[in-house]
């Protein structure tokens, strides 16, 4: 199998996690994951029990003139560079997880006539899915509402894939010792919601008791100006750019600040974690608002609105669930139940189908 996608965490984790998934139920299989050249990809899949390989490639939406010129004159190059890894490799099927990388990957394995997928992470889907959806014979989607994007015929609910370490980790909310509030914004950061916890620190600490402590995870660019932060106001914080075992930090959290990102949603969820949700407000046609919104309406968040929120609000807001135990408790219960820790095992099963028929649930 041939797993495609990349650019952010929030594309890898769920291939990571079929990925993983195959290996462990398949017998005799393989995997090559093919990503994009960033450094986010191979700090995320270096050390995997599966080799990975860049494809040079470049996004189109939400470019200028000239880069958008630039990633057209590119396609042909990581079409052909496709078309070889899917020669060596020769794949029973491809897979595709998102992201700009995914594009000449699936067209070459569909000129092949390889059986090809797609997974949707996301409320909406992004432009490469868009495009794709019409090549590929199955749509696997995450969010309920989001097969109305796609031909009807091809879609199967499945979730989202999380990793085997946050689902052995999907206890719910932590009980008892320090009370630990987990701040994040996806595997790249946010610069926003570092500054609002800036902004928030000092009346955080007026008013929260001792043993309150933070892990907040910043991106590259604000990791020493949040940590001064932190230590000016004297919270006790474990600060980083990266954490590269997050379902360990996030199984601390009593509570969590993040982004809506579907990946970081699906692993909060299936972990049953109280959520404050600070959707990006850049996203492509909104669609991080749009994630948040399901988990508000089943009870599962909070959200606040990056352009009407600001740090002064939002520790208002932690400070409110922070005292009231039995509302965080009910929200956590709710995410509980909205988690799908069987994900990727449908998404394999659905992927054996395609590749060898109703034989397949033999292997």
């Amino acid at each position: 199998m041939i797993i495609t996608g990349g650019g952010t965490g929030g594309h890898l984790f769920p291939g990571i996690a079929v990925a993983e998934e195959v290996l462990h139920s398949v017998a005799r299989s393989q995997i090559l994951f093919v990503a994009t050249d960033r450094e986010t990809d191979a700090k995320v899949l270096s050390g995997r029990s599966f080799p990975f390989v860049p494809l040079r490639s470049q996004g189109i939406k939400g470019k200028s003139m000239v880069e958008k010129l630039m990633a057209l004159l590119k396609l042909p190059l990581g079409l052909w560079e496709a078309w070889g890894i899917i020669s060596r490799f020769k794949p029973d099927v491809v897979l595709g997880v998102g992201g700009y990388v995914t594009g000449p990957v699936l067209l070459a394995a569909w000129l092949k006539q390889i059986p090809t997928c797609i997974h949707e992470q996301n409320s909406v889907p992004g432009l490469a899915n868009r495009i794709l959806a019409k090549l590929v014979r199955k749509i696997f989607v995450s969010i309920p509402g989001s097969e109305k994007r796609f031909p009807a015929q091809k879609c199967v609910h499945t979730g989202n894939p999380v990793r085997k370490e946050v689902r052995a980790m999907a206890s719910g909310e932590k009980k008892g010792g320090v009370f630990t509030l987990v701040v994040m914004g996806g595997s790249l950061g946010a610069h926003s919601i570092n500054t609002m916890m800036i902004e928030g620190a000092r009346l955080i600490r007026r008013t929260l008791p001792d043993g309150f402590n933070i892990i907040h995870q910043t991106g590259s660019k604000d990791t020493k100006k949040v940590r001064a932060a932190y230590e000016d106001a004297g919270i006790p914080a474990r600060v980083a750019s990266f954490f590269s075992q997050m379902p360990f930090v996030l199984a601390k959290a009593n509570l969590v600040v993040a982004r809506a990102g579907a990946t970081s949603l699906a692993e909060l969820t299936v972990m049953g974690k109280p959520m404050i949700l600070v959707p990006y407000p850049s996203a492509a046609d909104n669609h991080q608002e749009i994630n948040a919104d399901w988990l508000v309406n089943a009870g599962a968040a909070v959200k606040c609105r990056e352009n009407e929120t600001t740090g002064m609000d939002l520790a208002r807001t932690i400070l409110d669930l922070v005292k009231n135990e039995s509302k965080r408790e009910v929200m956590a219960d709710m995410a509980h139940g909205l988690g799908e820790p069987n994900a990727a095992a449908n998404i394999v099963r659905q992927c054996l189908d395609m590749a060898y028929g109703n034989s397949a649930h033999g292997a």
